[in-house]
This record gives structure tokens, C-alpha cells and sequence, in this order.
């Protein structure tokens, strides 16, 4: 029996608004339960057309056909007027979430901003930045969040320091191969919140790049492994909507080989040994930009 721990990520209005119902419909079908992560605050991701400028994010914009991917309100939003508030407006699908008995978590506040900005923001705005996602979410749930997975895998020491503050369960925030007790060197500290890395690649980092979508799902399927930490991020915007056929159809053939599904706190709770290990930024094929990554020992570049 391999077992994926399953993690969607949802980004946006249109995400949470058409791509978390589309999922949580498909998902009680199949009888699983995943870790929802959601941003609450304004859905500024239109204005990352700014990074067209950059060739590597161009060909994957390109390579991915993003326009028919995401829908242009995804791609514009934010630019030409002031991104709307996604708690605000989705409150109701958040809690069907939790109602629906799967894992919610916190993914941002303003997911542009940490993803563009995160560098340039010194602690007293990142406490505020994850202050002001999970006291929406809180407030949304009725309860305090337990888990938060940083957007788009950055992560930095200062963000961890901050992060500690919060009362997380754990934290799904790097790429990496299994759950590990994250170490910052640098300070010579051992942070209390475990991590729970992504270990499997994304629909955007294999489009295009190592496979189309005809042979996508084959591809994926040959990746996950019974002696494996098995962890797949999906996107509401992606999964939930242009691809929610394929993904069906992924399901359908994961299950037929006896692919169990489970939320990430379940994979947790199956690891027996939890090894320290650093985090470092890193390039990763398919997608641009660095990444926070699970280093193989105790000592990160961090």
C-alpha cells in the first residue's frame, strides 16, 4: 500500500470561489480527506504579469498555456483595481471545508506579497503579515489554525522565527523528501515546528517540461512509492478547475492500484523518526524562482 499525503493549495478568489467546491464534490466521492491551505487576504496574483519580463517566467507562462490555464480574471487580478478580499467574500466555502471533515490550514494573507516581497520584509511586517491571515482564518473557523504552508515554498529564517510565534501543529513551508525537525545554523537553534515538505513534483513544473497532458497522470503515478514519503500539492485553480477531469482520472487510477490518500497531519502521525535537517534556497526545474529545500543533514546553507 503507498500512501500520498494530498495538499491543496488555494491561492484565489476564483480558486476558493469554483476550484474548493469542484474538489471537496470529487473528493467525497472518492472518500478522501486532504489539507486545504487558503489565502484569506486580498487576491493580489495579477501582478505577477510584472516577471513577463523575465524569460524563465515567460516560457513557463508560455509552456504551461497559463492564459487558458488560470482565466485572465486570475492573471489580471489586483492590477487595474485593488484585489478583493477572499475571507470576506468565501467565508461559507472555508467552513464547508472544515464541515467536510478535511485539514484547513493557513497559506497567506496576501499570497503576491509573500511570494514577491517575503526578502524585503523585515519581522515586525511578517509578524503582522501572518497575524492578520490567521486571525481571519481564526475568525472564519471559529478555532485557530493549526498548520500554514508558506506560498510557493519560500521560506526564510526570519519568517521561521516568526512563524514559531503561532501554534501550529506543523508546517508544510520546502520542498524535501520526508518530515524533518528544521534547524537554523546559523543561529545554532532547532525550530519546535515540524516540517512536512511537498516531495512530489506539480501540473506546472512537468507541462511542457517532461511531459504533456496525455501522459501527465502515468507520469506522476510512477513517481509514488510504497518505501517513500509520498507528499503531492495540487492548486484549486488548476486541479479544481481546467484540470479537474484529469485529476478525476488520477484519482481513479491511483485508487485502482492501491494509492491511499490522507491528510498531511495523518502522515505525520505515521512517520516514526523525524530527523533534524537544514533548509536551503534552491532552484528547481520547471519553475522559477527559488524555493526553500530539505537539506540532506543537520547544516543548511541557512
Amino acid at each position: 500500500m503507498s500512501y500520498v499525503g494530498l495538499r491543496v493549495d488555494v491561492d484565489t478568489l476564483r480558486g476558493t470561489r469554483t476550484g474548493v467546491p469542484n474538489l471537496l464534490a470529487l473528493l467525497a466521492r472518492h472518500h478522501i480527506q486532504a489539507t486545504f491551505f487558503f489565502s484569506v487576504g486580498p487576491d493580489n496574483m495579477g501582478r505577477h504579469l510584472w516577471r513577463l519580463a523575465r524569460p524563465r517566467f515567460l516560457l513557463k507562462m508560455l509552456r504551461t498555456r497559463a492564459a487558458s490555464l488560470y482565466g485572465w480574471d486570475i492573471l489580471l487580478r489586483g492590477t487595474l483595481w485593488p484585489g478583493p478580499e477572499i475571507g470576506k467574500h468565501c467565508a461559507p466555502i472555508i467552513r464547508a471545508t472544515a464541515a467536510d471533515g478535511h485539514e484547513v490550514g493557513l497559506h497567506a494573507w496576501d499570497h503576491h506579497r509573500w511570494q514577491s516581497r517575503l526578502t524585503r520584509m523585515d519581522q515586525t511586517a511578517l509578524l503582522a503579515e501572518i497575524r492578520k491571515g490567521y486571525d481571519t482564518l481564526a475568525h472564519i473557523l471559529g478555532k485557530p489554525p493549526d498548520c500554514f504552508a508558506a506560498p510557493a515554498w519560500r521560506v526564510t529564517p526570519d519568517a521561521l522565527a516568526m512563524l514559531e510565534q503561532f501554534p501550529f501543529r506543523f508546517q508544510s513551508d520546502c520542498r524535501g523528501q520526508a518530515p524533518f525537525q528544521p534547524v537554523i545554523r546559523r543561529w545554532q537553534r532547532r525550530l519546535s515546528h515540524v516540517q512536512v515538505p511537498t516531495t512530489l513534483p506539480t501540473y506546472d513544473e512537468l507541462i511542457g517540461h517532461t511531459c504533456s497532458p496525455a501522459d501527465y497522470n502515468e507520469h506522476l503515478l510512477a513517481q509514488i512509492r510504497p518505501d517513500h514519503c509520498n507528499v503531492l500539492t495540487i492548486h484549486a485553480e488548476v486541479e479544481g478547475a481546467a484540470c479537474l477531469d484529469l485529476f478525476a482520472d488520477f484519482l481513479t487510477q491511483a485508487q485502482e492500484r492501491g494509492i491511499s490518500f490522507e491528510p498531511l497531519g495523518r502522515t505525520l502521525a505515521r512517520t516514526s523518526v523525524i530527523p533534524e535537517a537544514g533548509i536551503a534556497p534552491k532552484t528547481l526545474a520547471g519553475r522559477d524562482g527559488w524555493l526553500a529545500c530539505q537539506e540532506e543533514s543537520r547544516g543548511g546553507r541557512w
